[in-house]
């Protein structure tokens, strides 16, 4: 289910509704590297509005722009830190691989497995022009099913698999994790969707000046 929803997400480019715009954070972990063209071991992609803005993956350990008003309009800084950032993540995505395989008692490395997290949010836009928070996403899927999400509402997690429940248990008992993780959500991830399609915005004005 998972996997068919990251799909629809980025084959549409398309929100909800004109009035409703969404960012998206969306990593993906094989267990191994599988040897195919543009399979990467690890991948990792924002979406605005299921429109990519950035990626990395572990050929290429850097994070890059996808669309110009992302090059123009972010420093450098911006890029180095979420390289160093997409780096660290790749690392504790092996680790967490490891783990889950372990638990599930999947001993035979010769199969692919497969864990994945997505995250973001969505804002409607107001009569003001500000955006005002609807739902916030924190999910994680294994070998494609749903195994782990944050209850924003409730600001717990939810296991979708008895596997899960160990994962559960130990992150709800940590608040300033819950606490975090309702926080981005609602907060830092709405500024930085105001603020991109902010940019984007601004790019498309100075294009249409220069149409004839």
């Amino acid at each position: 289910m998972f996997v068919i929803a990251v799909l629809l997400l980025v084959g549409t480019g398309l929100t909800v509704n004109s009035e409703t715009h969404s960012l998206t954070y969306i990593y993906t972990a094989l267990s191994k590297p599988v040897g195919l063209p543009g399979i990467r071991e690890f991948t990792a992609m924002g979406l605005l509005d299921g429109r990519m803005i950035d990626y990395f993956d572990s050929e290429h350990q850097v994070k890059v722009p996808r669309q110009e008003w992302m090059r123009e309009r972010l420093p450098a800084d911006y890029w180095e830190r979420g390289t160093q950032s997409r780096k660290r993540k790749q690392q504790r995505f092996k680790v967490n691989i490891g783990i889950l395989m372990e638990r599930m008692r999947q001993s035979d490395s010769a199969n692919l497995h497969v864990l994945q997290w997505m995250h973001g949010c969505e804002g409607q836009t107001q009569p003001d022009g500000t955006l005002r928070f609807v739902p916030g996403m924190k999910m994680y899927a294994y070998d494609g099913d749903d195994f782990l999400s944050f209850d924003d509402k409730h600001g717990v997690w939810v296991a979708a698999t008895p596997e899960a429940e160990p994962t559960k248990k130990k992150w709800d008992g940590i608040q300033v994790l819950r606490e975090y993780t309702k926080g981005y959500l609602e907060n830092e991830c709405i500024i930085w969707l105001s603020k991109f399609l902010n940019y984007e915005q601004q790019q498309l004005k100075t294009a249409r000046m220069y149409e004839i």
